[in-house]
C-alpha cells in the first residue's frame, strides 16, 4: 500500500481549515452580477443604435445605398450634377439656376411624415426646396430662399412663400446640416427644423400649389437653387389616418 504524500495531507488540512474559517463565502461561488437590461428599441452597439431608425416605426428609406432608383434628375433646363457620394449623400450641385430630382414611385397624398437632412456646400439660395402632394394639390417647402434665409410654404392661395402667413427668415450657414420633417395629416401641414415646428398651415379653406418653375417637381421631389446642397437620411412614412399635429 502507497502511503499518501506528506505535501497532499498538508493541503488538505489547510483546506478543511479555510473552508471552516470563511465558510459559505468560500464554499459557494458568487453568483455573477446579471448585465443591465437594454431599453427597447436601444442598441449595444452605437453603429446599431445609428442605424436601427430606419425602417423603424414604418419608416421607408427614399434613397437606399448609391442607388437613385425611383427618382429621375428633374430637367428644369440649365441643371447641374447629380451624384451620390461614398457617404451615401444626394449631392445636388449648382444649376442655371435649378438642379433637382423626381420621385416617380407611388407616393402618399395624405397622412404622411418626410424626414431629411440638408447641407449647403456651396452658394446662398435654396437650403430645401421640398415639393409634395396635399392631397390632390401640392406645394413646396422652401428654406433659404430668395438670397439665402427666406423660409415658407409655397405656395397657399396663390401667395409664394415671399408673402404668406408662412414668410419667416433664418440664418442658414452653408457648410451645416440641418434636420427636417414635413408633415402632411388631415388637419394641417407642418414643417420642423432642428426639431422646433417652424411653419403649421390649417387646410381647411386653404389651396395648396406650387409655382411655375417647379411644375415638374411634382408629384414629390426636391430641388436647389443657385447652391450646391447634400441631402442625407432622406425617408417617409405613412400615418394612421386619423393622426393629427396640434
Amino acid at each position: 500500500m502507497f502511503r499518501q504524500p506528506y505535501c497532499l495531507n498538508l493541503f488538505a488540512c489547510f483546506f478543511l481549515l479555510g473552508a471552516t474559517t470563511l465558510g459559505p463565502a468560500f464554499a459557494q461561488e458568487p453568483k455573477p452580477k446579471s448585465l443591465p437590461s437594454i431599453p427597447e428599441g436601444k442598441s449595444e452597439d452605437p453603429k446599431g443604435a445609428e442605424n436601427k431608425g430606419k425602417g423603424e416605426q414604418g419608416w421607408k428609406e427614399l434613397i437606399v445605398g448609391k442607388s437613385l432608383e425611383g427618382w429621375e434628375k428633374t430637367n428644369f433646363g440649365g441643371e447641374g450634377g447629380i451624384a451620390i457620394n461614398d457617404m451615401g449623400e444626394l449631392v445636388m450641385d449648382v444649376g442655371q439656376p435649378l438642379t433637382g430630382v423626381t420621385y416617380k414611385k407611388d407616393f402618399p397624398k395624405e397622412n404622411f411624415e418626410i424626414r431629411w437632412e440638408a447641407n449647403r456646400l456651396q452658394g446662398s439660395d435654396f437650403l430645401v426646396g421640398l415639393t409634395f402632394p396635399v392631397g390632390d394639390e401640392h406645394c413646396s417647402f422652401i428654406c433659404g430662399g430668395w438670397g439665402g434665409g427666406l423660409v415658407g410654404i409655397s405656395s397657399i392661395d396663390g401667395n409664394d412663400a415671399s408673402e404668406n402667413q408662412t414668410t419667416q427668415f433664418k440664418d442658414i450657414k452653408n457648410n451645416h446640416w440641418y434636420k427636417f420633417t414635413a408633415t402632411v395629416d388631415a388637419k394641417n401641414v407642418t414643417v420642423t427644423m432642428d426639431g422646433e415646428q417652424i411653419v403649421q398651415v390649417p387646410r381647411e379653406g386653404k389651396s395648396f400649389s406650387v409655382r411655375g418653375e417647379v411644375r415638374i417637381n411634382r408629384p414629390m421631389g426636391y430641388c436647389v437653387f443657385n447652391s450646391k446642397v447634400a441631402v442625407k437620411g432622406f425617408q417617409y412614412r405613412v400615418l394612421p389616418k386619423d393622426s393629427k399635429t396640434n
